[in-house]
């Protein structure tokens, strides 16, 4: 059914029609509204699940890793510095190989403290091993729960996973969503079945000591769940598409590609604004398109150079840097499209939620043809 809704609350209603039984998060601006829509549908029987109060983002992702252990469906929600304080539990998560499903509500890392949106916060867990797909809008924020879920509890993947969208620019917006209902999503998403469960009768261990003889091996498992979780993605995505027509079997969205000279590559909210400055950019005769990533991890190195093959300038948008190099999606794009002959470019920018509007994505273009780019993209001349 079609509703009108602040991204967070569509969120919440997303993860409500998900059933976990354990949900277990710590406040924390703009995730917020999030977990208080989730206690309150806990408190009034709309979610029959047991909602963890506890008195740090350490903590919630702790119990969440417990209860995950424990062979039920778990969320968790943050942002920020306190996904920065989740920091230990992430990898431990990861390395249990427990799927939990986090919603990141993409915040700038302090100091200086900052509450507005860039992504710095996720893409620094980047190598953590969890799954982490990026959403452009409120509907997008919504069905990726749903997906999320099934591909991180398959058999074949078991591995946690974060939906990110952008704070305040999705989490405080409303937006038209189309809510599934219950039933369908029943029929989606089946009850989570562990392969292992904790049990007192049955005593086991899991996340032990692993010795060099053996830490590497787990390590090398974990890469391979990731790079099975592309086919895995795939599959669920197309699966929700027949289901309910919209089709997310995509790594990557590519929009007005199919003549383009030019590409931009983005994650999250920013591709609004960039469609937009495409339409008016092929008005006026440039031939210009948008490569969106959806799944940043796992990398959809093979999707990029197949779906860039007739471009022949690249333009990364970066709402992060990695300090001393370049924002984290340059990096890994130039090294998906080494040895193609395309020149690809990074422009840092949004850091700390700076505005971006269609024409500073022109300015870039304009920057993209000259050669100009690595570089940071309307910083106050008075640094420079």
């Amino acid at each position: 059914m079609m509703e009108i809704l602040e991204g967070s609350h569509a969120v919440a209603e997303a993860v409500r029609l998900c059933r976990p039984q354990v949900v277990a998060a710590y406040p924390i601006t703009p995730q917020t509204h999030i977990v208080e829509a989730l206690a309150s549908m806990v408190a009034d029987c709309k979610l029959d699940a047991e909602y963890i109060c506890v008195e740090s983002e350490f903590s919630a992702l702790s119990a969440c890793l417990g209860a995950s252990a424990a062979g039920s469906r778990v969320y968790s929600a943050t942002t920020s510095q306190g996904l920065a304080l989740m920091f230990e539990v992430c990898f431990n998560v990861a390395g249990m190989r427990q799927p939990v499903i986090m919603t990141i509500a993409n915040r700038a890392l302090g100091a200086p403290l900052n509450i507005w949106n860039d992504q710095q916060d996720s893409i620094s867990l980047r190598d953590s091993g969890w799954l982490q797909f990026y959403a452009e809008d409120n509907q997008e924020a919504t069905d990726l729960h749903f997906i999320a879920y099934k591909v991180a509890e398959d058999h074949r993947i078991l591995l946690p996973a974060m939906v990110c969208f952008d704070g305040f620019i999705l989490t405080h917006t409303y937006e038209p969503v189309d809510m599934p209902s219950q039933e369908a999503i029943d029929a989606f998403l089946p009850p989570y079945k562990p392969v292992t469960i904790l049990d007192a009768k049955k005593p086991m261990s899991l996340g032990m000591y692993a010795t060099p003889d053996y830490y590497m091996e787990f390590r090398y498992e974990t890469d391979q769940a990731q790079k099975r979780a592309k086919e895995v993605f795939a599959e669920v995505g197309a699966e929700f598409a027949a289901k309910f027509g919209r089709d997310y079997s995509g790594l990557v969205e590519g929009y007005r590609l199919e003549d383009a000279d030019m590409a931009f590559i983005a994650l999250g909210s920013i591709c609004g604004t960039v469609r937009e400055a495409i339409d008016e950019m092929r008005a006026e005769g440039k031939k210009v398109g948008l490569l969106k990533i959806r799944s940043f991890r796992p990398f959809p190195s093979e999707e990029i150079r197949a779906t860039l093959s007739g471009v022949s300038k690249v333009a990364v948008l970066d709402k992060n840097i990695s300090l001393g190099q370049k924002g984290a999606v340059a990096l890994e794009v130039r090294d998906a499209l080494y040895g193609s002959g395309i020149d690809v470019k990074g422009y840092i920018l949004a850091l700390g939620g700076r505005d971006v509007r269609q024409a500073d994505i022109k300015a870039i273009a304009d920057l993209l043809e000259k050669g100009e780019g690595d570089q940071f993209f309307g910083l106050r001349t008075e640094v420079l």
